[in-house]
């Protein structure tokens, strides 16, 4: 199983879930491609049979900075991914309220318009419950890896 974790992130939390990711999908026997930026025709070019999106929140509820391009370009091309699986960890902060995880509720649903099948549903990792997001992803981590292998 190849899998390509994406990750987006301001202050660099989302890059710690996402490296804790890789290490555990690997030790787990899955070929992984790490990407922090990455255009439409990369993520196609790869193909992976799985993905793996972590993503903070910022400001009120948008999608971090290095991922905004990805997004638009997935939502204007609409690229099929029929069946792909895939996996959203989001980080945001419950403080928030209706924003709270938006920028992974938005990446989720443009992935489930794609055709794409969520693995297990999405992890929401709250800032002010945690200091430790890429230990919290932990168990959720192994039952994604346990899904895909599965």
């Amino acid at each position: 199983m190849h899998l390509v974790i994406v990750s987006g992130t301001v202050f660099g939390t989302a890059d710690l879930v996402a490296d804790e990711a890789q290490s555990l999908c690997e030790s787990a026997g899955l070929r992984v491609s790490r990407l922090r930026t990455l255009t439409l025709d990369a993520l196609l070019a790869l193909e992976s049979e799985a993905l793996l999106l972590c993503t903070s929140t910022t400001g009120m509820g948008e999608l971090p900075e290095p991922l905004v391009p990805l997004f638009h370009e997935m939502r204007d091309r609409f690229p099929l991914l029929t069946a792909r699986p895939f996996g959203v960890i989001a980080l945001g902060d419950a403080a928030y309220g209706d924003t709270f995880c938006q920028a992974g509720e938005e990446f989720r649903e443009l992935l489930l318009e794609l055709q794409a099948r969520e693995v297990i549903p999405m992890l929401r990792l709250d800032a002010s419950e945690t200091v430790t997001p890429e230990t919290d992803a932990e168990p959720w981590l192994q039952q994604f890896i346990g899904a895909l292998q599965g």
